[in-house]
């Protein structure tokens, strides 16, 4: 009796290589014959599941996004549905930190393809701002929510927005090194205190501890 393939699971073997080759040596690490030989498997199987290099470059890209929706969906829920906002647009940001090796590793492959999409690497701005966009919603809706916001908050969505910016360059500047797991908590917590006020932290204490 012939063996069932898994085709999901060759999928996720081919993008977990695909990752793990761009967190060495970026885009450019990314041939068929690499992916091939990271995976284990022949060219023309990787080749079969992923058809063209952009195809094989959005698949991994679309592996990493639902990763961290998932990881979102979770934390979200464990939130509660009273949570302040606060404490909602706190727990977003510090999913995006690179605190453990998951994140890291996630840092390392989005900022990539951030770069990547700028660069003629065959992957449009387009096909990676619906996760930037959709962060920057959140934020948004979250200040909507808030009872105080700090006189100098004008405009929501450009905060909202401003927000997400810096959360992105504080993670890539601890991929280079630039600050501890601690320093970029604060960060962040600095950042809400200027945007919400210090009296809406819940736990005054908390930037002293990683979430």
């Amino acid at each position: 009796m012939p063996r069932l393939v898994d085709h999901e699971l060759r999928r996720r073997q081919i993008t977990g290589a695909v990752r793990r080759l761009i967190v060495r040596g970026g885009l450019d690490a990314v041939t068929f014959q690499s992916v091939a030989a990271e995976a284990g498997f022949s060219v023309s199987l990787v080749q079969y599941y992923c058809g063209t290099k952009k195809d094989l470059l959005l698949a991994t890209y679309r592996s990493v996004m639902e990763n961290v929706g998932t990881r979102f969906a979770q934390r979200w829920a464990a939130l509660g549905e009273d949570v302040m906002p606060r404490e909602a647009i706190r727990a977003v940001l510090t999913e995006l930190l690179p605190l453990d090796e998951q994140r890291r590793e996630e840092t390392i492959v989005l900022g990539a393809f951030g770069t990547g999409s700028v660069t003629g690497q065959g992957i449009t701005p387009e096909e990676t701002l619906t996760a930037s966009r959709l962060l920057v919603s959140i934020v948004s809706d979250q200040l909507g929510r808030a009872d105080h916001l700090e006189p100098s908050v004008n405009r929501i969505d450009l905060i909202a927005e401003l927000i997400t910016a810096s959360i992105a360059g504080i993670a890539q500047g601890m991929i280079q090194g630039h600050g501890t797991s601690q320093r970029a908590i604060e960060l962040v917590d600095q950042q809400l205190d200027l945007v919400l006020g210090s009296q809406t932290r819940k736990h005054p204490s908390r930037s002293n501890r990683a979430p």
